[in-house]
């Protein structure tokens, strides 16, 4: 297993409880405003980050029982790492619960995980309608990959949210599209976009518009709500 990253507590990873991160590198897709866009580099010689042992790791964690409620794997894209099933099941029977976030972009990847028991939470990101997904993926996405992963999270039984970053360039219309994808969810969240940092050859013109303001996601709740158990917003300023 690869690790690229720790960050020690998160309030806000882990929906109420106090949790580690765990960051995976690489990633099968290239979106433009993806705060972890040094993860993608697969030379190297040219990361800009210090992968850090597994079993320097599990000591980190050996040293958090009793202060944190649980672990979050994250990425980069989780289910691109070939012993991540193991990695996973050695974090659970420290006692920690074990929340995933995906691009769902292998359900193979998903379906395993779930059949062998090995979640306790999940989150995915729908990226766009589908007519847009290879757009604000920068990659040719197989929509149906998406669509059977959605399958599998939301009748999986765990808790899992569905969540959208909710770009400058969305309109309404692009809202009503995704409404339509996430029909029988549980949980969808819209989280605003926040202008990630400037990561030299990464950086992206589209980073620079303007976030939509908070009127515009009182519209998107609407429009959701109809589709979803529950609807909420993060990150959208009052």
């Amino acid at each position: 297993m690869i690790i690229a990253g720790i960050q020690k507590n998160s309030l806000v990873d882990y929906r109420g409880k106090v949790a580690a991160v765990v960051f995976t590198p690489f990633c099968n897709f290239n979106c433009y405003y993806c705060h972890n866009r040094i993860l993608l580099e697969t030379d190297a010689s040219k990361t800009k980050y210090k992968t850090i042992d597994e079993d320097e790791f599990f000591a980190f964690l050996d040293k958090r029982v009793g202060l944190i409620q649980g672990v979050v794997v994250t990425g980069g894209e989780p289910t691109l790492q070939k012993d991540l099933p193991e990695f996973i099941k050695r974090i659970r029977v420290k006692g920690f619960p074990v929340k995933l976030d995906t691009n769902g972009g292998r359900p193979e990847v998903i379906s395993t995980l779930l059949e062998k028991d090995l979640l306790d939470s999940i989150a995915m990101d729908i990226k766009a309608p589908f007519e847009r997904y290879d757009e604000i993926c920068g990659v040719e996405v197989n929509h149906e990959n998406i669509k059977r992963s959605m399958q599998l999270i939301m009748n999986s039984g765990l808790d899992y949210e569905l969540r959208t970053t909710v770009t400058p360039e969305f309109t309404l219309d692009d809202i009503r599209g995704i409404a339509k994808m996430i029909d029988g969810c549980a949980l969808y969240v819209l989280q605003q976009f926040r202008k990630p940092e400037n990561h030299g050859e990464f950086a992206d013109i589209r980073n620079a518009k303007k976030p939509h303001p908070r009127a515009f996601f009182d519209q998107a709740v609407e429009i959701c709500t109809p589709y979803a158990t529950r609807v909420i917003t993060r990150g959208v300023n009052l």
